[in-house]
């Protein structure tokens, strides 16, 4: 039997209700769902890899076919060895699809078989964005809309040591 498995690769500083969404959608849809979490640290991230790796666990528990790593190479190779070809991707606006669409085609252009799937958000998630929950947290908003509740105290956390 043949096992379907997809890579949903970012960055999750921090992992958004948007994010959890495309998540519960995927698992729905494929055998194995691996939340890969880049170690991203040319963007700086306000989060290490590890926390971020485990918040992510802790707000997908619910969910029995994912897993959650960190990785750092090329995003290819990592879904090559997690026996897949096939990335999730999310498109939260038209702005979204120009950037991904060049992502796509360009790892078709390393590995022919690399197929990409994209999925939206619901509809009332598809504003959210980590940069914007990070940017109201640093200036004491309400983030609870838009992130689980450990993410929010995360969040409170970095902000208000």
């Amino acid at each position: 039997m043949r096992t379907h498995t997809v890579v949903y690769p970012g960055s999750f500083d921090p992992i958004t209700n948007g994010h959890i969404d495309l998540v519960e959608r995927a698992a729905r849809l494929f055998d194995r769902v691996v939340i890969a979490i880049a170690s991203s640290e040319r963007k700086n991230p306000l989060f290490s890899l590890d926390e971020r790796v485990e918040l992510t666990q802790q707000v997908l528990t619910h969910l029995d076919n994912i897993e959650v790593t960190g990785f750092n190479i090329l995003l290819t190779d990592f879904v090559t060895q997690q026996g897949s070809n096939c990335v999730l991707r999310g498109l939260r606006a038209v702005a979204d699809f120009e950037y991904e669409f060049q992502l796509a085609n360009m790892n078709r252009a390393m590995k022919p078989d690399f197929e990409s799937v994209f999925l939206t958000p619901a509809e009332h998630l598809s504003y959210i964005s980590s940069s914007l929950v990070r940017e109201i947290a640093s200036l004491g908003g309400d983030i609870t809309p838009f992130v689980a509740p450990p993410v929010a105290q995360a969040l409170v956390n970095k902000y208000n040591p």
